[in-house]
């Protein structure tokens, strides 16, 4: 017995627009659209600007205009290559951002990059993140894979995984001229198996294997197997357990 796949028809919206949710193959908003309820579909792309009072629920989501979603987010994959605000939670396989995106709530992924910016008010779990950007995060970040390229500032809460690592971007014009805002990673807590960093402040750091490397400042740290200090990097008070 073959199973046959049931069709559903496309929301389209052009110019100025509203409709009401539901479920679709795709949904296209490319000029000012509003959408009044839930999105269920395939694909859902913004090229315009739209409004999802309620929220989306599709295999992949791509955002390259700018879109405000007064909802959840959930899917396989979702791009930001405009600008794109959530107002609840994401859960999703993938997240890429190039652009700049704001979730009021929790984040959850599998695989998390981001080359823009991204601000999050709850908690930040993955696979993995990659990060060479601005980021903000309330609440905690936790991966088993975390990379951080400082090109900008970069918060959160706290940070806890497997491997992470912090590194400083170079960059000849910005060594030159000192920047008006920090460019580092700030955070309460970092701890994991394998650290090293560079370019950060933390009040306290805990791992395994820990290297401080220049530009970190460390209030007080806790390693297991070992740890060195480089270059100019700086820990107030060392204990091993």
């Amino acid at each position: 017995m073959n199973e046959q796949k049931q069709k559903h028809g496309d929301l389209i919206i052009n110019g100025v627009g509203a409709s009401n949710g539901g479920t679709f193959d795709q949904v296209f908003i490319s000029g000012k659209g509003t959408v009044n309820t839930t999105v269920n579909c395939t694909y859902f792309k913004c090229s315009g600007t739209g409004t999802i009072h309620g929220d989306i629920n599709s295999q992949k989501t791509k955002i390259s205009g700018s879109a405000k979603i007064n909802g959840n987010i959930t899917g396989d994959d979702f791009v930001i290559e405009g600008r794109a605000s959530i107002r609840g939670n994401a859960k999703v396989d993938k997240l890429t951002i190039k652009g700049k995106g704001s979730i009021d709530g929790d984040l959850k992924a599998e695989d998390i990059r981001a080359q823009g910016s991204i601000a999050i008010g709850g908690d930040c779990e993955s696979e993995t993140f990659k990060a060479e950007g601005q980021f903000s995060i309330g609440g905690l970040l936790t991966a088993e894979k975390i990379e951080i390229v400082t090109a900008s500032s970069c918060k959160a809460k706290e940070i806890g995984g497997g491997t992470i690592r912090v590194k400083q971007k170079t960059n000849f014009i910005r060594d030159l001229f000192k920047p008006v805002f920090p460019i580092n990673l700030e955070t309460d807590l970092i701890e994991g198996d394998q650290v090293e960093l560079e370019n950060t402040k933390a009040k306290i750091v805990r791992g395994n294997h820990i290297i401080i490397g220049e530009n970190c400042e460390i209030d007080y740290l806790e390693y297991k197997g070992s740890f060195r200090i480089e270059k100019n990097g700086y820990v107030k008070e060392t204990v091993q357990l």
